[in-house]
């Protein structure tokens, strides 16, 4: 406890503010978003070292080494290949400066530590972090019946005819239906842009 306040007191420690709407593009982060395909901020965290950019489409981690360093890695996490799991919120105690969210992205388990004025931003994107985590965890379920579902009707296919249809033809006319019937499902069930969620939580 006594490390942590006096790395606090000597400004060692790496605690994140909340970056207005206004100021994004002084930082480094929005050069690496795809303004041009209508991706488009919703939430920034920028510390001495790194900044963690939400938009509707990724999460965009620019890590750094120190606060004396310059040299940065950049890492994209896109939400459609990497299903949020374990957001936490943990608030700040009493001698604390800080708050902490907490979640997983992917493999990735992600720990950052926020000064606690900015706790009611901080609750936004916990909101919107956990819904959007809801909405992935449901789509994988519906996903899966889908496709348990066509593996059910293929299935009937081994049992010689159906429906007097000779069972090369309902094979062909199946697998046609199957390929349309799963990219469908794919697009419905797959979402690349959570716009919509952070739409509703984050505040302007």
């Amino acid at each position: 406890m006594f490390g942590k306040l006096a790395a606090d007191a000597l400004g060692l420690s790496d605690i994140g503010s909340v970056v207005r709407v206004e100021d994004y593009d002084k930082v480094d982060a929005d050069d690496y978003v795809f303004h041009e395909d209508n991706e488009k901020i919703f939430f920034l965290i920028k510390s001495k070292t790194d900044e963690y950019c939400f938009t509707n489409k990724a999460l965009i981690h620019l890590d750094g080494t120190s606060a004396m360093s310059k040299k940065r890695m950049l890492y994209r996490y896109s939400y459609h290949s990497n299903p949020i799991t374990n957001v936490h919120l943990e608030t700040a105690g009493t001698v604390d400066m800080d708050v902490e969210i907490k979640f997983t992205f992917g493999h990735k388990e992600f720990s950052i530590d926020v000064h606690k004025k900015h706790l009611e931003e901080l609750k936004d994107l916990y909101k919107s972090l956990l819904r959007i985590a809801e909405i992935m965890h449901e789509n994988e379920l519906m996903h899966d019946n889908a496709k348990a579902s066509l593996e059910l009707a293929a299935t009937t296919l081994g049992r010689g005819q159906v429906g007097g249809t000779p069972v090369v033809e309902a094979f062909k006319e199946l697998n046609q239906t199957a390929f349309s019937w799963l990219s469908a499902a794919q697009q419905k069930y797959l979402v690349k842009d959570f716009g919509f969620v952070f739409e509703r939580y984050i505040k302007a």
